[in-house]
């Protein structure tokens, strides 16, 4: 009787403490994604009282007359690139980081200065270096001999290595790189003394020792890595490129601020809103699925 009364005390208490994030996310997570599910059912340009269409919104979205699947297009490359070229670069410099070299932590410290930067004032950065009459990028390209050099931010083909470049120093990279840091720290010394005893190079041993051994981390950076790229696309385009040139770049994410906040067409904007929701969570299960293939948890 006086275990189960402790037990309970105990369930209490830890209730008590996780209600404050409970709470947090049931007002500024839920709430708002089922208002815009409600939204989405409607016709409302902030004015008024909002029109119950149904599914309208939807039937638009997926008809050739919405700009929705160029949309989706982008957004789905953009994301590739992103992660790809995040994670692997945080990975990278978590590999560097585990080198036995004099001033390590110095060098730590100048990695992660660009993630503590907001991506807005980094955007601005880089819409400055990438400029093609005034950039420092195309100043050192003409430095070296190469007099025509391309116009990086209104270039169709351009424009994907420059964001490729540009996503690299956001948030999202600084903290991967951290976290790939820790998780190499734990890799066990024993496989690595194995490795050497049978006379393995530094790149069998990341093959077939470390990437194994980290998989787990591998596989949360790359989750949080896709579902980041999806909704925080918006605040690195759209101060670099505002979705061009023409809409070469113009995501998903770009397309509901648009919709909302130009048009005044919150309920498509909502529509939108569900539908990004709804893919960015079957990629996420994907991704989950699959990782059963090549994540060791042993």
């Amino acid at each position: 009787m006086k275990k189960s009364g402790n037990t309970l005390k105990e369930n209490l208490s830890a209730y008590a403490f996780l209600s404050p994030w409970i709470i947090g996310v049931i007002l500024f997570t839920g709430g708002p994604i089922i208002v815009s599910f409600l939204l989405s059912l409607t016709k409302w340009n902030l004015l008024g009282q909002p029109e119950f269409v149904g599914l309208e919104n939807y039937k638009f979205m997926f008809s050739g007359e919405s700009d929705f699947a160029n949309s989706l297009k982008v957004t789905i490359l953009y994301t590739v690139i992103s992660v790809c070229s995040s994670v692997i670069m945080s990975l990278f410099l978590a590999v560097l980081l585990n080198f036995k070299v004099k001033y390590i932590s110095l060098f730590q410290f100048f990695y992660f200065i660009p993630a503590v930067m907001p991506s807005v004032v980094m955007a601005f950065v880089f819409k400055l270096m990438f400029n093609k009459e005034l950039g420092i990028v195309n100043y050192m390209l003409t430095f070296i001999g190469i007099d025509n050099p391309p116009n990086w931010l209104s270039d169709n083909f351009w424009i994907w290595p420059t964001l490729a470049v540009a996503s690299i120093f956001t948030y999202a990279t600084g903290q991967m790189m951290l976290i790939f840091n820790s998780s190499l720290k734990e890799v066990p010394k024993e496989l690595y003394e194995a490795c050497d005893i049978e006379g393995a190079n530094f790149l069998q041993r990341f093959f077939h020792v470390t990437l194994p051994s980290i998989s787990p981390i591998i596989l949360f950076n790359t989750v949080v890595a896709t579902i980041n790229s999806f909704n925080s696309s918006f605040t690195l385009i759209y101060p670099l490129t505002g979705g061009g040139p023409g809409n070469a770049t113009q995501v998903l994410s770009l397309s509901i601020y648009e919709n909302a906040f130009k048009l005044f067409d919150m309920g498509y904007a909502s529509a939108l809103a569900v539908v990004l929701f709804v893919i960015v969570g079957i990629i996420t299960a994907f991704q989950f699925r699959l990782s059963k293939n090549w994540v060791h948890y042993d």
